[in-house]
């Protein structure tokens, strides 16, 4: 029999490299659009007239044009975190600038990769105290991953190539490229794809195989174990290893606000929610766990609660791509520093030969105490005793008729009950403001997710308090043709606020009614609003009409729906764990804290 020939190796070619003449301002948009970039959300002005005149001329990036910059950088977050690329926003110098400052906070504290690009005055104006000048730079250093100042046109491509991989890789995060206008008028060359230049920068990718082999180690000596995911699992796209992980080892999960849909809810192995307003179950694993195998997590307060009472008696696994954050609130057992995709993938590589050579450890007892809590302790609500609408009862029938839709939230009780009441299946399903809480992010978050994702159907779920902060960003919406729809819960109040008032200053709700909802003046009229940005309003005021109104909102493609429903305001979010104490002290409901028969024995 003859042997078949090895086919001669084929020679790579190496990328072609391009050479133009450019301006600084068309090398940014060229950099953009050799990066792959096609869409970014920005805002005009004096410093950045050079580089709308370049998008201006290209046919590559579809430049939206918001109402605010700050929802611009809100966009771009809503498509980065829905889909994992990076976003891209563009704001002028001074008060443009500027108003992307809460933009870059949130993208930072929720790891969000994003660049934004800001126009600057002439260089020989800087620190002259030039017409909207601004030191952003030096504003924004405390919570970017990096910024760039230039000044020389012939920079612009390494930066722009250097700005887009900082915020990608590794740690995603945001990255300022502030760039003046004489940078953008001078000629250039533009050359790509340019050399980097980033010494010192090499997040370590691969964990180490010594320390996955000592977590698998204490993975099979433990016998209340719980897997503690973090959104890193969702910027990682780990959903995937994560579920064959916990195939392999039968361990119990919980995600946190930012890692709802690593993990799906309807998992049995899924417990919901940890910290503050976490379900009991949740909380409680937390608490008595003997092993907290932590994946992209950082014992946020808002998960921990009083965190030298935080789970006593557990030893701890953390695995993070960032090394900063490993020890920095709980000290570790074992530190895996790597990014957690393929961090998990090694776990699931070392889990069958660790058993066989340690045994596999029973979780029965383990797993009965934690089924008598989800059994006895569920999610759930009262009816209020005004008579008005339950938002818990909107939210649960939203996520029954549109359970695979992409949704945002605001900020405050809305963004809690989202979370309890809508069914999670996938990684970026939702999208929120975490780390800095930022009321406002709702609608031009749902935006970017529409422009990213513009096969699915995008919710905003917001508050009437939130959406007021944003809403012009309607108009954007509808004169770009991107059909969000937007449920409003309205309990003329900025709720979680009130909710606070109620419980910790005996009733005194110091400023916290807005006037928008039932028995109000109703100021304003959320339909009427709708009708003026030439939306689709409906206005829900019964529970028997909360399906027909999801229903028809569903049935709107052709431009942004609001359907405001009107709730009660004394509702309130429950379990809850009041600021600064033990997450022992968890409230089921007011006045009721949870009863662990099982304690003893577990």
């Amino acid at each position: 029999m003859a042997k078949t020939p090895t086919p001669p190796k084929v020679k790579e070619k190496s990328p072609t490299t391009i050479r133009e003449k450019a301006t600084g301002a068309s090398a940014v948009i060229r950099s953009l659009e050799e990066l792959g970039v096609k869409s970014v959300f920005g805002l005009p002005g004096g410093a950045a007239l050079p580089l709308y005149d370049a998008i201006f001329q290209s046919t590559k990036i579809r430049h939206i044009l918001v109402r605010h910059e700050q929802g611009a950088g809100h966009a771009a977050e809503g498509l980065a975190v829905s889909t994992g690329e990076v976003g891209v926003c563009i704001a002028t110098s001074g008060p443009g600038a500027s108003n992307l400052v809460t933009t870059l906070l949130d993208a930072y504290l929720d790891s969000v990769p994003l660049v934004a690009i800001t126009g600057q005055v002439g260089a020989n104006l800087i620190g002259t105290d030039a017409f909207q000048e601004a030191d952003i730079i030096g504003a924004t250093m405390p919570f970017v991953k990096h910024s760039f100042l230039i000044t020389d046109a012939d920079e612009i491509p390494a930066r722009m190539a250097e700005a887009y991989h900082l915020a990608k890789t590794g740690r995603p995060g945001p990255v300022l490229v502030d760039v003046t206008k004489s940078a953008q008028n001078d000629p250039c060359e533009f050359v790509w794809p340019p050399k980097m230049d980033l010494p010192g920068y090499s997040p370590q990718v691969k964990p180490s195989l010594r320390m996955v082999r000592e977590a698998a180690r204490l993975i099979a000596g433990a016998h209340k174990p719980v897997l503690y995911v973090g959104g890193g699992v969702v910027r990682s796209r780990g959903h995937e290893e994560l579920a064959e992980l916990v195939k392999a080892t039968g361990i119990p999960v919980v995600t946190t606000l930012q890692a709802r849909g690593a993990f799906p809810d309807a998992d049995p192995h899924h417990l919901g929610m940890p910290g503050m307003h976490g379900t009991v179950p949740a909380v409680a694993a937390l608490q008595k766990a003997d092993l907290l195998i932590t994946l992209g997590a950082r014992f946020d307060d808002r998960v921990t609660g009083k965190l030298d009472e935080f789970a006593p008696g557990a030893k701890v696994i953390h695995a993070d791509i960032d090394p900063a954050e490993i020890g920095k609130n709980r000290q570790v057992d074992v530190a895996i520093v790597g990014d957690v995709k393929e961090t998990i993938t090694a776990l699931v590589d070392e889990m069958e030969p660790t058993y066989e050579q340690y045994g596999k450890p029973d979780l029965t007892q383990w797993w009965e105490f934690l089924n008598h809590l989800r059994e006895t302790y569920p999610v759930g609500y009262e009816e209020p005793d005004d008579g008005l609408m339950s938002p818990q009862y909107v939210l649960s029938r939203l996520g029954a008729l549109a359970p695979d839709s992409i949704f945002t939230t605001g900020v405050g009780q809305h963004q809690m009950w989202a979370q309890q009441f809508i069914p999670w299946k996938f990684p970026g399903q939702l999208v929120n403001s975490c780390g800095a809480g930022t009321m406002g992010f709702g609608v031009p978050a749902a935006m970017g997710a529409k422009v990213g994702n513009p096969d699915k159907t995008v919710w905003c779920i917001d508050g009437d308090g939130s959406f007021q902060m944003t809403n012009q960003e309607l108009a954007t919406c509808r004169l770009n043709s991107i059909p969000i729809k937007v449920a409003l819960i309205n309990n003329s109040s900025l709720g979680m606020v009130r909710q606070w008032q109620n419980l910790f200053y005996d009733g005194r709700f110091s400023h916290t009614d807005l006037n928008t909802g039932h028995g109000t003046v109703r100021i304003p009229d959320f339909v009427k609003m709708a009708e003026a940005y030439d939306c689709h309003g409906i206005r829900v005021e019964k529970p028997e009409d909360v399906d027909a109104a999801i229903e028809e909102a569903m049935s709107v493609n052709d431009r942004p729906v609001v359907v405001e429903f009107v709730v009660s305001p004394d509702s309130m979010v429950w379990p809850m764990v009041p600021a600064g104490v033990s997450n022992d002290d968890i409230l089921y409901a007011r006045e009721l804290r949870p009863i662990h028969e099982d304690e003893e024995q577990a």
